[in-house]
């Protein structure tokens, strides 16, 4: 099932009937949104997506054929020609599964439970560049996740490398802020906010917010009971 139209061009893929029709309108809805294919397996999903190329593909975890972890690698994955954006959508929060989707490229782990708003809010972060984890695991996986910087014997650096302006907004990030909402926060703009995230992305030499979200952690700039 396929249509065309302007704005951000999405693909579905969920081996349940109902779940893609809840989403489909909730994304129809928005004006700059539209949802131009659907895809009951992860076969079927790949095949839709290199067809459709559309702008971002929401991936279940477990369907048919390919999962959804499979189907993120072969289409975001290291080494992809031409990557298309996916946005895992899924009932398992497994950390295996949430490190997998990251590591192989996708633009945001997502909870089916988490409600319209946030899957509004991860397509709009996915197609800003940004990188939305739901609230109700962000916490779990960032007090596990292992060191990003260099080795302590190697490398010792008793001082950030951040300015106290960036290590505010490594904060935010570390709490699951986008840059949007970070904006809003400092009473900065959105564009700011990104280019401040990019900037430590580089200082930290970070692939992304995770990493940025795990040095906030490690470093104590993040505390787990403020």
């Amino acid at each position: 099932m396929t249509t065309t139209a302007p704005g951000t061009r999405i693909v579905l893929a969920d081996d349940q009937d109902d779940v893609r029709s809840g989403f489909r309108l909730i994304l129809d809805s928005q004006p700059d949104m539209t949802v131009v294919g659907e895809a009951a397996d992860g076969l079927a999903a790949v095949e839709l997506a290199r067809r459709l190329r559309p702008d971002l593909l929401i991936a279940d975890i477990r369907m048919p054929g390919l999962d959804g972890l499979e189907v993120t690698r072969r289409l975001a994955g290291p080494g992809v020609a031409e990557p298309t954006r996916v946005l895992v959508v899924t009932t398992f929060d497994h950390d295996d599964y949430v490190r997998t989707a990251l590591r192989d490229g996708a633009c945001g782990f997502l909870l089916k439970r988490s409600g319209p708003g946030l899957l509004i809010e991860g397509v709009r972060a996915a197609m800003a560049g940004d990188l939305l984890i739901s609230p109700q695991i962000t916490l779990r996986l960032l007090r596990t996740t292992p060191a990003t910087g260099p080795e302590p014997d190697t490398a010792p650096a008793p001082l950030s490398p951040l300015t106290a302006r960036e290590e505010e907004i490594a904060r935010l990030v570390a709490d699951g802020l986008t840059n949007t909402e970070i904006g809003a926060a400092l009473f900065i703009s959105p564009g700011t906010a990104k280019t401040h995230v990019a900037n430590i992305q580089g200082k930290l030499r970070v692939r992304n917010r995770v990493g940025i979200a795990a040095w906030a952690w490690e470093s104590g700039v993040a505390r787990l009971n403020r």
